[in-house]
């Protein structure tokens, strides 16, 4: 998604005399051409992530579309007081690119994994929350929002589905139409969800937008009013949204989530997956559990 990143941001440079782009030391090197096409608009602010988030207010203050862009824990719990208070109290428009999120570092331990990034950002009213799961959804989703005036978070990662769906910004999609349960996936775990789901009378909805978040497909598309959430960061960071959904119908909600704690394990991001039972197997044990409750 980071090459992705840079050739987008490269045509919004090109395209929109706005835009600033400013990086806190990571991906210097992906956006060295466009520096060099750019040299006003695209800066490296370095190790400064409180001091960027509050540059780019005043920035936004001034009629420009920042992008700022920086590994996660860095950008959203370092910076956070800045993006509540310079962006979400003063409601500016601006847009903030993670990687590295929940632990795609994974070998560089619990300072560079950040599985808190959409909770804590949830509590921020008018923050935009966005997580694709490919390259190209990325594209799309960016091109349609970075312009709108809101504060937008948008979380890259390593990893990425198999397939693009036809997305939209604030909108989810019928991937999948069953009876017995819906599942809902987030991003990067459609290809999971869908493997877990095969032969399964489930329908799978898939979220690249969970700020603001589509509860019109969710009420339409939950028949047996039993509701499975697979979501790439700490579980339960949707149950408010499912449950004003479907109110006042009585829901049995379960999740496939991250457990709330430090992952002081070291290993792979795969390694971890499978210790903090995000496989696929481990899905699709959940389904089936939750059809047959």
């Amino acid at each position: 998604m980071r090459k992705q990143f840079v050739k987008t941001v490269e045509a919004v440079l090109k395209n929109d005399p706005k835009v600033v782009l400013l990086l806190g030391d990571i991906g210097v090197w992906g956006f060295n051409n466009a520096s060099k096409l750019y040299p006003d608009r695209v800066h490296n602010i370095g190790i400064l992530e409180q001091s960027t988030i509050s540059l780019s207010a005043g920035l936004a203050m001034n009629g420009l579309i920042p992008i700022v862009h920086t590994i996660a824990p860095f950008l959203v719990e370092r910076s956070y007081e800045q993006l509540k208070l310079d962006f979400g109290y003063q409601g500016l428009g601006g847009n903030f690119v993670s990687v590295g999120s929940s632990y795609d570092y994974a070998a560089l331990g619990c300072s560079h994994h950040c599985p808190a990034d959409v909770p804590i950002l949830k509590q921020i009213p008018g923050m935009e929350i966005v997580l694709p799961g490919t390259p190209e959804e990325f594209n799309d989703l960016f091109l349609e929002s970075y312009g709108n005036g809101h504060p937008t978070y948008f979380r890259l990662s390593e990893q990425k589905n198999s397939e693009s769906q036809k997305v939209k910004f604030g909108k989810a999609t019928v991937v999948q139409k069953g009876t017995k349960a819906t599942v809902i996936a987030v991003g990067i775990l459609l290809d999971r969800v869908l493997e877990a789901s095969k032969n399964l009378d489930v329908t799978v909805l898939y979220y690249t937008t969970l700020a603001p978040f589509d509860s019109a497909i969710l009420k339409k598309n939950c028949p047996s009013n039993k509701i499975l959430v697979c979501e790439p960061y700490y579980k339960g960071t949707l149950a408010t949204e499912v449950i004003d959904a479907l109110a006042p119908r009585p829901i049995k909600i379960e999740f496939a989530g991250l457990p709330h704690k430090f992952f002081t394990n070291y290993g792979t991001a795969s390694e971890h997956d499978k210790f903090l039972k995000m496989t696929t197997g481990d899905i699709k044990n959940k389904i089936k559990k939750l059809i047959n409750g």
